[in-house]
Order: C-alpha cells, then structure tokens, then sequence
C-alpha cells in the first residue's frame, strides 16, 4: 500500500483486493459484542470537511473509533476557514497538533494531492471526495458491495470482478463517484457502461476505460449492477434537461425497468437518494437495492484503509488470544 489514498487510479489489482479482503476481516468486527479493536490506539485521525457530509463523515469516524484512534472532527464552518484562514495554514496547525492521519473532503478537484505532496503536513492523507475528481473509498465500498453480491462473501477472497458489467446512469458530468467507480472497477477486470444525456457525459470521456450509451433501456438486460447517481444541481449553472420528468422517464428506475434486469443482477446509490426522480420508492426498498448495505459496507472499507495506511504490518483481526505461562 501506498502512504496515502488520494485516487482510484493509483489503485493496482493487488492494492484494491487487499482493501477488500482486510475490510472482509473487518466486517467480522461488527458482529462481535464488542466493536473494537486495538489497532490504532494512540493514533490521532482528523476528519477535515470542507464540504457537507452526512454518510461519508460519519462512516469515517464510525470507522476511527472502532479501531480505537483518537478523532479530531474539523468543519469548515464556525473554524478559522470561515474567517478566510487557507488550507496550507489549517495543514500547519494540524501539523503542529502532531495528527497521524488526515481525511480531507474539500470542494476544489486536486485539494488532497495538494495537502499530500507540499510538504506542509507529515500525515497519510486519504481523500473523502474532492470536487467533480475523485472519491476513492467510495468506489471501494461499492466494489466491496458487488463482489459480496455477485460473487460471494468467502468466494470471493482473493477474487476481483472480472468479466462483470457494471453500468453506472445519471449526473457523470458532476460526479467523482463516477470517475472513481470507472477507474477502480475497470482494474479490477469489470466492463463498465456509462449511461447519462448527452449534456451530462463529460468532455473527453472517450479516453476513459469504458462504454458510453444513451439508452438505459438497451443496457439493462445486459447488467449484472446497475448504479444510479445523483443529480447534482448544487454543482450546475445551466439547465441540463428538460424538466426533471422528462429525466425520470428516460433516465430513471422504476419496477418496470428493473424487471428487464437478469434476476441475480442488484441496484445500487451511493447516496443521498432523490426518489421518484433516478429511482422510484418500489425500486429503492426492493430486496434487490442495496443503499443501506452500501453504507455498513463503507464502515468496513473505511476500517481497510485505515489499518493498512497506519496499522502497520500486524494481523488486522487476532481469532485466538493465546497466554503466556
């Protein structure tokens, strides 16, 4: 593993089934009595957000604690930011503080390779969503999520997503989840399709390691995961679409749709959901979708990372505890 975790594409095949088999480890902890372990005691992780989180915030601490760590919570807002303070001078006083490790979201594409590469801080940085650029952990837990669907939960040790199709539909143009998703599945040997209106396929999407398609409904039969996205107006200037109807009607999907799916096939979200606009509440709480377990799911990615960035080179989970006569 590398020092930080800034990019899917940084990401070999070795590097991203390690992550998944270290967070299949840790998916057992969740089922003890007890959530802990030892692993990161007297290590400080501050979680750095620039922008809103609901999922990715809480699941990174939930992660921290589990492991025993020390958290910091940062928010931009009511912090020395809000007074125009930079991020090289909140990287100084963090760096002052003595943190080890450091999980930036931040609007600016290219912020954490920024706060990784200046020299300003002497931490493992690990992106939690930067921009319209990269969510690595993201693409990870949803890779965790499939290969535990599609493949099996101790089939799959050791096993990537080879020969599966994965199509992702929605706002591309805007979302790093997307980007992260292309570039992680497509090294773990998936075929990805891209299915989005043309005014949301980003410029120069043809270098990208995957199809791109128009029609949703062409896609579907051949799918072994469909991942909707967001819409994310918070990031447009322009109209887009139509009406967000006329976006439904092709773009979204509804009992009908997901009944064009092969029966072993799942949908997915990464979340927050708008329903009745990429999916409809039938399709949401099917048995088929699998949001809710994406968010447990990232608890245990999170937990990978983390142990495999700071934990050194001991057992990630100890099963037996033997004495000392």
């Amino acid at each position: 593993m590398q020092r930080h975790l800034i990019s899917a594409a940084d990401l070999t095949r070795d590097d991203a089934v390690l992550i998944l088999d270290t967070a299949e480890e840790m998916a057992r902890v969740a089922d003890r009595p007890i959530k802990k372990l030892p692993t990161l005691r007297g290590r400080t992780v501050v979680n750095l957000f620039f922008e809103d989180s609901t999922r990715t915030r809480i699941s990174f601490e939930a992660a921290e604690k589990r492991l025993s760590a020390d958290v910091i919570n940062f928010t931009a807002k009511g912090s020395s930011v809000s007074k125009g303070e930079s991020l090289k001078d909140t990287a100084q006083t963090l760096e002052a503080m003595g943190v080890d490790a450091v999980v930036i979201r931040h609007g600016a594409s290219g912020a954490p390779y920024r706060l990784a590469t200046s020299g300003w801080i002497d931490a493992a940085v690990i992106n939690a969503g930067d921009g319209t650029h990269q969510h690595p952990t993201q693409a990870l837990l949803d890779a965790f999520t499939m290969r535990r669907r599609l493949v099996g939960r101790d089939a799959g040790i050791g096993q990537d997503l080879a020969g599966k199709r994965i199509t992702l539909v929605g706002d591309i143009l805007h979302s790093r989840v997307a980007r992260s998703n292309v570039d992680l599945l497509h090294t773990l040997g998936a075929e990805v399709t891209l299915v989005a209106p043309p005014t949301l396929v980003p410029v120069g999407v043809g270098s990208w390691p995957c199809e791109v398609s128009y029609d949703l409904d062409n896609t579907l039969s051949k799918s072994d995961a469909v991942m909707l996205l967001r819409v994310q107006r918070e990031r447009m200037n322009a109209a887009f679409f139509p009406t967000e109807r006329e976006y439904s009607r092709r773009y979204g999907l509804d009992g009908d749709r997901m009944a064009k799916m092969p029966e072993h096939a799942i949908v997915m979200h990464p979340g927050p959901m708008v329903r009745g606009m990429e999916i409809t509440a039938e399709v949401a709480d099917s048995e088929r979708c699998t949001a809710i377990e994406q968010v447990t799911n990232g608890v245990s990615i999170r937990m990978a990372v983390l142990y495999l960035l700071l934990g050194g080179n001991e057992p990630a989970v100890t099963h037996t505890r033997t004495e000392e006569k």
